[in-house]
Parts: structure tokens; C-alpha cells; sequence
């Protein structure tokens, strides 16, 4: 009997297992105090971007000239917010419906690996999976985060990368999967030349999705069960 074909998973996060409750939006503005100086009322678009690209476009909506070293110093404040802010985080906010299901799920099958591929850096990334005990089943020491590259596609790569360094298995187009809620995931899927689950559990429509060039939407995550024979079968 053959052996299952060993797979990679790459997850989002953001509206795709969690969501922060307008937390996120306050961490930022905080940590972007911290480091500028600038108290500020407004942020770039979030949806679908890494922070560096977020961070980037805020500081130039404010006129704000980055010396070198604002974006290191953010993370870190970033990340320390969170953590401060965890209890708060899982008052307002919440696990997604199936995220937790379908995790465990997944990490039951030897031949799954589960990581994330996010624009969150990887400092925030972590307090935020683990306010929601999310981060048990996932191997985040081969995840790709925004503080990796800037260019969500490239982020793909990365994480093949170290899930092969670490595992020694080679990961590609039909054994790696994205599961993400924007046209973001699915742009990175495409160009990063992986396949894409695609959840409308955030501000992206199932139509944007597939217009997008998913081939796969769902509703929601808690759909995600009855098709994991998906990931063995081709997506």
C-alpha cells in the first residue's frame, strides 16, 4: 500500500483562524506611537499585506522619515502589546468557527505539516496563535512572516524552504496548500506556484475569491473537515 504523500500547509491567520476584535488595530497604533512619536488616527490598508508594507505606507501618510531602524523597534513593541493585551484579545476577539477542528484535524495525519504564512511578523504572529491556544499545532520555526519579505508570493518559498531544512522533504506545487481569506492568499498561491484553499471568513467575498483564481472557496472553515481528502487528492 502506497504511503501518503507528504503535504505542507500554509495557513494565514488573520481572519482566516482568528480574529483580534479591533485589538490588532489598537496594538498597531500604540506601537506605532512608541516608535515615532506620532500619535495617529488613521493606518493603511491592512487587508491581505505584510506589516512592512502597512508600516511603510503609514508612516508616509504622516510624512514620517524612517531613520533605518522604526520597523525593528515596531515589531517589538508590537509584539509586547499583544502579549500584554492577550486576555483583552481573547474577550473581544475569537478563534474562527472550525479553526480549532480543522487544526487539530489535520495535525492528527503524520503526513500533514502545519505552518503559517502570514504578513504578520513572526514575534506578533506567535502571541496571537497562542492567546487562542492555536499555536499547539503548528510548527512556527518554518512559518513565513512579514518580517521575512515584504512581497506576500515570496513568503511561499521561504517556508518550503525551512519545512524541507527541518524535514527533509521537498515541497512543492501539489504538496503545498495555502488556506487563506483574502485575494492576498490567493495571489500568493498563484505566483508562488502552490495550491490555495480559500475561506470567505473575512471582508473577501466568495466571489472575489474565485474571480480571484481560487478554485476552491468555502464558507468557512468549519466546511474544511468534510473535504480534507482534498489535500490527498489534489486541490
Amino acid at each position: 500500500m502506497a504511503l501518503p504523500v507528504r503535504k505542507l500547509i500554509l495557513w494565514d491567520i488573520d481572519h482566516t483562524l482568528i480574529e483580534t476584535g479591533g485589538v490588532g488595530s489598537e496594538v498597531f497604533r500604540d506601537a506605532f506611537e512608541q516608535v515615532t512619536g506620532q500619535k495617529i488616527n488613521q493606518m493603511a490598508d491592512v487587508t491581505g499585506r505584510t506589516e512592512q508594507v502597512i508600516f511603510a505606507e503609514t508612516l508616509h501618510m504622516y510624512g514620517i522619515e524612517d531613520p533605518g531602524d522604526y520597523f525593528p523597534k515596531f515589531v517589538e513593541a508590537q509584539a509586547a502589546g499583544y502579549r500584554a493585551r492577550a486576555d483583552e484579545m481573547r474577550r473581544r476577539g475569537r478563534a474562527l468557527p472550525g479553526a480549532r477542528e480543522a487544526l487539530a484535524a489535520f495535525a492528527e495525519l503524520p503526513h500533514i505539516t502545519q505552518t503559517v504564512l502570514t504578513g504578520n511578523p513572526k514575534p506578533s504572529a506567535i502571541e496571537k496563535l497562542r492567546a487562542f491556544d492555536l499555536d499547539q499545532w503548528l510548527d512556527l520555526d518554518i512559518g513565513a512572516y512579514g518580517t521575512d519579505d515584504s512581497v506576500r508570493p515570496n513568503l511561499v518559498a521561504i517556508a518550503q524552504q525551512r519545512a524541507h531544512d527541518r524535514y527533509g522533504h521537498t515541497y512543492k506545487r501539489d504538496t503545498t496548500v495555502i488556506i487563506g481569506d483574502t485575494t492576498s492568499d490567493v495571489e500568493a498561491a498563484l505566483k508562488g506556484g502552490v495550491q490555495i484553499i480559500a475561506v470567505a471568513s473575512g471582508r473577501t467575498t466568495v466571489d472575489q475569491l474565485y474571480e480571484a483564481g481560487a478554485r476552491t472557496v468555502l464558507p468557512d472553515l468549519t466546511a474544511l473537515r468534510a473535504r480534507m481528502h482534498e489535500l490527498d487528492s489534489g486541490v
